[in-house]
């Protein structure tokens, strides 16, 4: 891996976005342009009648180094906006919500073993859990990429 200097003399990885701040440069979010999202910071990528959950690149960056993840039971029924899973960082603790309704078929214990797995990977081994929905035309209430990258690169 190679780093360069920022202008607020931190380092940051070759290759990544910056975007320039009247306080030197930033790194950007990185946005999926297949995933929806929601403006608590989830992502969706849908498959079928499942859709599959995790926090976004901008909410890991927020949140620095996680530590803990606690996800929903498998089988669980949520209803969009449902605090069902929790994420702590050596920052703060936050709760996830659920971005559609449906029954939880599958988590994901990779980032329960190893929560680090969310800050490296958010939009793949960073995973929280898939969804059978219920009511799929909850996405249309969703962001496109393009909308939920200017809500967090300003």
């Amino acid at each position: 891996m190679q780093f360069r200097d920022t202008a607020d003399g931190n380092s940051a990885l070759l290759g990544e976005a910056f975007c320039a701040t009247p306080f030197g440069l930033r790194l950007m979010t990185k946005v999926p342009s297949e995933l929806k999202y929601a403006k608590t910071h989830e992502w969706v990528r849908v498959d079928g009648n499942v859709a599959t959950v995790g926090i976004t690149d901008h909410a890991q960056h927020e949140l620095t180094d996680v530590v803990f993840v606690e996800l929903p039971a498998k089988g669980r029924d949520l209803k969009a906006g449902d605090a069902c899973a929790v994420v702590e960082s050596v920052k703060t603790a936050s709760d996830v919500y659920a971005p559609v309704s449906g029954k939880v078929v599958e988590v994901n214990q990779s980032v329960v073993d190893d929560p680090a797995l969310v800050n490296a990977e958010p939009y793949e081994g960073g995973w929280f859990y898939k969804i059978q929905m219920s009511q799929p035309a909850e996405l249309n209430s969703l962001l496109s990429a393009a909308d939920y990258g200017k809500m967090v690169n300003r």
